[in-house]
């Protein structure tokens, strides 16, 4: 029999822009970019949902945006904006995905208009979902409130809801149209929140970059006591490296490999297991540590290099390690993330393991009796710096 065969390339654009005060009257760059993009469409609105936690931080952001586009009205605002609760909740109850839709469907946004989140990285997930989703794809627009959204998941391509207890279970893969990065709104961050984010720094740089991670070996001070021109180089770095990785690997992820997971087989896994009382920076951090140390014990680094990867962590004041991520017996909770990993990946177990400071390879197998050792290793020196 005859068959037909169809091919053809999706391009897809976007640009990440650093800025200060956003929603100010004279900072033009959002208005700039909304009129710019499809001029000839001449109704655009643009409906806001933004993250309870930036909300109750930042007091004036409502008024501010609603001025904002007073000014600025070639985009009509939809004037009730969403407010929804930030953090891993928002991604696990299904209700704040059906508030979105509801309230695309309720203002009338089609897919000449916008969806713009402001918020922490699982806003930007929810809200970028139920974007993609409605109208089978409706522009959305991210604007990260932290460092983990700015320097990480704000700027890919990923959108989800966990579901069946796991995380991201539901999503897609839909770039936004544009991600703004305002250093505003990292000022009302608590420490640990300002902290967390920079864990996927030395995951990226441990996996690409030897001179970044050097930089972080050097500004780890700086940035723990939240120096913010060291901040915002980071988050600018760590974005365009993230970026690069996107553009020339597998954006969509069709393969098994997923480099830039380094350090979150654990993580995920730890998060559910602490009822994400265990922020995601923070159980990256571990993860990071662990696969680290199970680098060197299955000899692909030194002990030397590994305990500089150590040292970072600890510099920037994260915590090495955590009782779940123990390796008791064949049925420890932590192991159960490596299959829950592979099913994520749609095939084949593949995590990246160090091979130095600055690269790493795939490896489809993990021995229980190393990551054991590891896990002790760890618990051992955070046991020593405690005392």
């Amino acid at each position: 029999m005859e068959h037909l065969h169809q091919s053809f390339t999706v391009q897809y654009n976007y640009n990440v822009f650093f800025t200060s005060s956003l929603f100010l009257p004279e900072n033009e760059l959002l208005n700039r970019f909304l009129v710019n993009l499809n001029p000839a469409v001449t109704v655009k609105k643009i409906l806001f949902v933004i993250d309870e936690g930036v909300a109750n931080a930042h007091k004036d952001l409502n008024p501010q945006i609603k001025t904002y586009f007073a000014k600025y009205s070639q985009t009509q605002l939809v004037q009730d904006i969403l407010v929804i609760p930030g953090g891993e909740q928002v991604k696990n109850n299904t209700q704040y995905f059906d508030q979105v839709l509801e309230a695309i469907n309720l203002h009338g946004i089609d897919r000449h208009s916008f969806v713009a989140a402001i918020g922490g990285g699982a806003v930007l997930d929810m809200v970028g979902y139920a974007a993609t989703v409605a109208h089978r794809g409706i522009k959305h627009i991210r604007i990260p409130s932290t460092v983990l959204s700015q320097n990480d998941s704000g700027v890919g391509v990923k959108n989800g809801i966990n579901y069946f207890n796991k995380k991201n279970f539901l999503g897609t893969f839909s770039p936004p149209v544009a991600v703004f990065n305002d250093e505003v709104f990292l000022s009302t961050l608590s420490d640990r929140d300002w902290r967390s984010g920079i864990a996927e720094a030395i995951k990226v740089a441990l996996i690409k970059d030897l001179e970044f991670f050097e930089w972080l070996e050097v500004n780890a001070i700086a940035l723990a006591k939240r120096n913010t021109s060291a901040m915002n180089y980071q988050i600018w770095k760590c974005a365009k490296l993230h970026m690069e990785h996107i553009r020339s690997a597998d954006p969509f992820e069709n393969g098994s490999a997923r480099p830039l997971d380094f350090g979150h087989w654990s993580a995920h896994k730890l998060e559910y297991l602490t009822n994400f009382e265990v922020r995601h920076g923070e159980a990256v951090a571990m993860g990071i540590a662990l696969d680290t140390i199970y680098s060197n014990l299955s000899g692909r680094i030194s002990a030397e290099d590994a305990q500089r990867v150590i040292f970072l962590i600890q510099q920037l004041g994260f915590e090495l390690t955590h009782p779940l991520l123990q390796v008791i017996g064949g049925n420890s909770p932590i192991l159960q993330g490596l299959e829950e990993f592979r099913e994520h990946l749609g095939g084949e177990l593949t995590i990246t393991l160090l091979t130095g400071l600055g690269s790493g390879e795939e490896v489809h197998e993990i021995d229980a009796d190393i990551l054991k050792q590891a896990a002790e290793i760890l618990n051992n020196q955070a046991a020593i710096i405690q005392h």
